[in-house]
């Protein structure tokens, strides 16, 4: 798995892309809400930046063996807390589960795979008051 810089527009970037990727199909519904929410701009990359690292994601989740879709979620813990710890800076994380909440709901159905990350994303930052407060889906 690629490391990147904590806090990195790439390290956001690659969370976003787990939640688009956790119920083991990337929706068109899903690359189309990435596009109306300008998930790229909103995490300082161009879109193909975003695109590519979408891709360069799934090919380390094949090369690692990671990818097993009968789990709920296609990484284990060891390498989720991992990928949430590249994000220390509280408004990035408000930020990042704000999107990966929207691309979660993007197909009306929020799958165990995404929820998931969701409830990683909320535990390992301890962002538990914040999902109760209107500003955290602002």
């Amino acid at each position: 798995m690629r490391h990147y810089p904590v806090n990195s527009p790439q390290a956001a970037a690659r969370i976003v892309a787990l939640t688009v990727v956790a119920d083991g199909d990337i929706a068109a519904s899903e690359i189309e809400c990435l596009d109306r929410l300008a998930v790229h701009e909103q995490l300082g990359l161009t879109r193909h930046e975003l695109l590519t690292l979408l891709d360069h994601f799934c090919e380390d989740l094949l090369s690692s063996g990671q990818l097993n879709w009968a789990d709920v979620c296609p990484v284990d813990e060891r390498t989720l807390a991992d990928l949430m710890s590249e994000i220390e800076d509280f408004t990035l994380r408000l930020k990042v589960l704000r999107l990966c909440v929207e691309l979660a709901e993007a197909d009306a159905h929020v799958d165990d795979g995404e929820s998931a990350v969701l409830v990683a994303a909320v535990e390992h930052w301890g962002l538990h008051r914040e999902m109760f407060r209107p500003s955290a889906r602002n």
